[in-house]
């Protein structure tokens, strides 16, 4: 029987929060056993480098947790590309995440990586033992032109060297499913795991969902609706939502699935209970 892949993202704490905050996120998601657990990235600074690098290698170390570095690249150069490279194989990272990053207001791209695609070619050059992943979307990257649009970038991503990819987040299904007939129809053929964030907040849903013209299904918005204004309420809505998700997603055949866990480690445990027997079946 198939069984699926289970994974994690984690991100550093903020700037000004203590840096003891990740461990108390790490040992509430200790026993989880996922797969890997990937940790996220900023826009190239120093810091963004060795906290990433930091944390991958505590979980690695500490947790025996195999870890994915993200890495983006429209703010960096070649340089600095290489120091985060050297540090996540120093962290002993099992693959990097490559993404182009967003676009800061202000902000002028240095101009060597463009698109992640670039970032992956370049990976797979400078240490070619490294694997690497990507990103998809399911409803389309925000600046294509279409869906199957993004679907010729994506083919071009995996061209490149990307072995592994890792869904924006979706709250239907059924775009996931159509997304996934359009890539496997284009030729690409390597793992694809479907990317699931809980609602716990009307406020974030709602902006997320703007910042990347994705839809708010009807079940969610009802949810939206009736809890937005009682957090616990909206986090249990929400934790049963992304279990049912799971479940479907499992039925189907799914690669795996990738919970973003926003470093709520309660949250994270109440849906891995809920769907445990689902990745552990033999």
């Amino acid at each position: 029987m198939h069984k699926p892949m289970f994974s994690l993202e984690v991100f550093p704490p903020k700037r000004d929060a203590p840096v003891g905050t990740i461990y108390d996120t790490l040992d509430g998601l200790e026993g989880l056993k996922p797969d890997f657990i990937s940790v996220t990235y900023g826009h190239g600074t120093h810091s963004d480098r060795t906290a990433t690098a930091r944390i991958a290698a505590t979980i690695r170390k500490e947790y025996r947790i195999p870890t994915v570095a993200h890495l983006t690249a429209l703010y960096s150069d070649k340089e600095r590309i290489d120091q985060a490279l050297d540090l996540f194989e120093s962290a002993g990272v099992s693959a990097v995440l490559a993404l182009r990053g967003d676009h800061l207001e202000g902000e002028t791209p240095v101009g060597e990586f463009e698109h992640a695609s670039d970032l992956v070619r370049y990976i797979r050059q400078r240490k070619p033992e490294l694997k690497v992943f990507g990103a998809c979307y399911p409803e389309g990257h925000i600046e294509a032109a279409s869906l199957d649009a993004d679907i010729d970038n994506l083919k071009v991503k995996v061209d490149a060297g990307a072995s592994h990819l890792i869904s924006q987040l979706f709250y239907s299904n059924d775009d996931f499913y159509r997304f996934l007939d359009k890539a496997r129809a284009a030729g690409i053929d390597v793992p694809i795991e479907a990317g699931i964030m809980p609602v716990t907040s009307a406020k974030s849903v709602r902006s997320m969902a703007q910042r990347n013209k994705s839809a708010i299904p009807a079940p969610v918005e009802a949810m939206l609706e009736r809890w937005g204004d009682d957090r616990e309420s909206l986090r249990v809505a929400g934790i049963n939502y992304a279990s049912e998700q799971i479940t479907d997603l499992v039925a189907h055949g799914v690669d795996g699935v990738h919970l973003y866990t926003m470093n709520r480690p309660a949250t994270t445990r109440r849906i891995w209970r809920n769907v445990e027997p689902l990745f552990t079946v033999e």
